[in-house]
């Protein structure tokens, strides 16, 4: 059983569940490897869960999370971090892997792995009163698994700005950047992320996995649209949304997953 990290299944209107991972280390959810293992463990299981149509990380209405456990970095040796180093950050990508559109539910801090962690996310969707950062320079650190992905969401320039200067970013500049996509009042962050992810529990589950594999292949994704898009003719949502796409017009697909 994991010690900081839950996962419930929530049943919904459509075909298939949300899957919401949540983060609970209280008071603030500072990450600690072990959290993060608990959490890359519990990605596993729902990426091969067949009833799971998307992806939830949420934190509480509090914190999402702020930041890396600095207690647990302080004693490294050189040798001990160079030895954690690749697991950790394969398992802070836990998002990014799945097959599932994910979506990053944040409230209060967003700060450090836990930024690093809703980088990985499809969506990321704050309250107003939110602040975001990568501070781990002003620790003698930097991001371990964030930065290339920060670089490609909101250019080298911008993200250089982020993770030398630490500086936490408000609600309205991390929407001008593109950092997140969406600022509601904090009351409704997760109710607007779960709106959000129950839009695909009648979605074309292999079609939804290929188009987000192309998007992770970066410079490699034309390659990989092509080996996606012919691996689809075999599906039976193809056959559907195609014979109905001809027949009534798009949006008339019942879609079954396979």
């Amino acid at each position: 059983m994991a010690e900081f990290v839950t996962l419930d299944l929530l049943e919904g209107a459509g075909a298939r569940r949300v899957a919401v991972l949540r983060i609970a280390r209280p008071p603030m959810n500072l990450l600690n490897a072990q959290l993060v293992r608990e959490l890359a463990a519990a990605a596993e299981t729902v990426a091969a869960d067949p009833t799971v149509a998307a992806v939830m990380l949420y934190g509480d209405e509090r914190v999402f999370s702020a930041g890396d456990d600095l207690t647990e970095l302080a004693g490294l040796s050189e040798d001990q971090a160079r030895a954690m180093a690749a697991d950790l950050q394969r398992d802070f990508g836990c998002l990014a892997r799945l097959p599932q559109p994910t979506v990053a539910a944040i409230s209060g801090y967003c700060l450090g792995g836990g930024l690093e962690l809703a980088l990985g996310a499809d969506r990321r969707i704050i309250g107003d009163n939110v602040k975001l950062g990568l501070p781990q320079i002003k620790a003698g650190l930097i991001p371990l698994a964030g930065i290339r992905r920060l670089a490609l969401l909101i250019g080298p320039g911008p993200a250089k700005d982020l993770v030398y200067s630490g500086r936490f970013v408000e609600a309205e500049e991390a929407r001008a950047l593109g950092l997140v996509d969406e600022v509601v009042p904090p009351d409704d962050v997760y109710t607007a992320a779960l709106n959000w992810a129950q839009r695909f529990t009648d979605g074309p589950a292999r079609a939804l996995a290929a188009a987000k594999a192309v998007f992770e292949a970066g410079p490699h994704g034309l390659d990989r649209a092509q080996t996606e898009w012919s691996a689809l003719f075999v599906t039976e949502d193809r056959r559907i949304g195609t014979e109905s796409y001809l027949a009534d017009g798009p949006g008339s697909a019942a879609f079954v997953g396979r």
